[in-house]
């Protein structure tokens, strides 16, 4: 096997990562053919010899990057020259890889077919060294140089994604600081938004609400779901944290949290160019609509609400009616079911309730979990404090240094 430099072989690993490959695949039964050709491309690449298309093959599916190109006779045994072009194309292979057909008597019919099977050139026996080598020479500089623009290509598009996906983040963590920060002024942990974005999401994905929507739609309505409430940044703090019920006129403040949240979403800039804008209008504005229009701020009724704004809105509800508020206690699950079974949170879509009752069990995983949490938390709170509060043993006490204080903060 002919061999380039030593230099060269040391970059070679390096050359592959640009995408470049330098080892020509000479396959022909005959061995002066395959001598004569090795000495014409010895100084151009790497050289690799196979004596049959079998082990041609063998070679080319077990490292396709490797070869710039392939001499290939169609006359030999076990396994001739368009049985490997046939299965090269199967694999996909000879777009990426020139191939070159070496024919010394064939008939029009296999040259046609090797054409349409996608060799690049015809060579005939016996060969012109000077014609061949700048014909073959050509066609891998040619493959070579696509390679590379490719390579550059996928480069440029993965950081490209890589940039988007970044600002994509950095705009929803923005969203989520807002809304949870919204969520500690109504005196919640913020985990309120969280569940609602999980509800929407699992609902859409999981039922026929989200029949109509593609992957990426689902993910615009979920985090639009998140800035449902953001309207209340807008309501004064002792009617957004009074502990006891609304007074009427208080309730009609505290309802236009819908129309000032749409207001303010489109004083953004910035998301009125988003996607996702058209969503989180929306659902700030008639997550409160019900399905009867009984709700408001507009009084919309039946599918005049859009499926995004009913699906966060019975999301919301359900989450009220399961935690805590500044205004009431959690409710049972059981109590929570029924009260919305039963109307008495108003009215909704009944294929939104079908749905959301078909995955319910999945959606209450999410408040069993939390409690669990919950518990391991308190439980861990308890045993750090009563560690902290065990006194000192008297042998403790007299090893303990007297220049040092016997302190959790460390004395200061």
């Amino acid at each position: 096997m002919a061999k380039k430099t030593a230099s060269d072989a040391a970059g070679r690993e390096q050359e592959m990562e640009k995408g470049e490959c330098d080892t020509l695949l000479i396959a022909d039964d005959n061995e002066m053919n395959r001598g004569l050709l090795c000495r014409m491309f010895s100084s151009f690449c790497s050289i690799e010899q196979a004596e049959n298309g079998k082990i041609a093959l063998e070679k080319i599916l077990s490292d396709p990057q490797k070869y710039c190109a392939v001499l290939l006779d169609i006359v030999m045994p076990e396994t001739d020259g368009l049985k490997v072009l046939y299965r090269m194309q199967r694999e996909g292979l000879m777009d990426k890889i020139p191939v070159f057909l070496l024919v010394e008597e064939a008939g029009d019919a296999a040259i046609q077919e090797a054409y349409r099977l996608g060799v690049m050139d015809i060579i005939r026996k016996p060969v012109i060294p000077y014609v061949v080598t700048r014909r073959i020479s050509s066609i891998i500089e040619l493959f070579q140089s696509r390679r590379r623009l490719s390579s550059v290509i996928i480069r440029q598009q993965t950081e490209l994604l890589k940039q988007a996906q970044e600002i994509i983040d950095l705009n929803r963590g923005m969203v989520e600081t807002l809304a949870t920060a919204i969520e500690f002024r109504n005196d919640e942990s913020g985990e309120h938004v969280r569940r609602i974005h999980d509800i929407t999401k699992y609902m859409l994905e999981n039922t026929a609400l989200g029949r109509d929507f593609d992957d990426e739609e689902i993910e615009q309505i979920s985090l639009a779901s998140i800035m449902h409430d953001v309207g209340k940044i807008a309501i004064p703090d002792a009617i957004l944290g009074k502990p006891g019920k609304l007074t009427a006129e208080e309730f009609e403040i505290m309802k236009t949290h819908t129309v000032q949240g749409a207001q303010l979403l489109e004083k953004i800039s910035q998301l009125r160019k988003s996607s996702s804008f058209r969503y989180a209008y929306d659902i700030a504005r008639h997550h409160h609509e019900r399905w009867d229009g009984s709700g408001y701020p507009d009084g919309l009724k039946g599918d005049e609400i859009s499926i995004w704004a009913q699906i966060v809105s019975l999301a919301d509800v359900y989450d009220a009616l399961r935690c805590r508020r500044v205004y009431k206690e959690a409710f049972s699950r059981e109590k929570t079911l029924n009260m919305i079974r039963s109307g008495q949170c108003g009215s909704f879509n009944p294929e939104l309730l079908e749905c959301f009752f078909a995955v319910e069990d999945q959606l209450n995983e999410i408040y069993e979990r939390e409690e669990t949490d919950d518990v391991r938390d308190r439980e861990e709170r308890r045993i750090s404090v009563a560690e902290v509060n065990i006194p000192a043993s008297a042998d403790n006490r007299k090893s303990a240094p007297k220049t040092e204080k016997n302190s959790i903060s460390g004395g200061g």
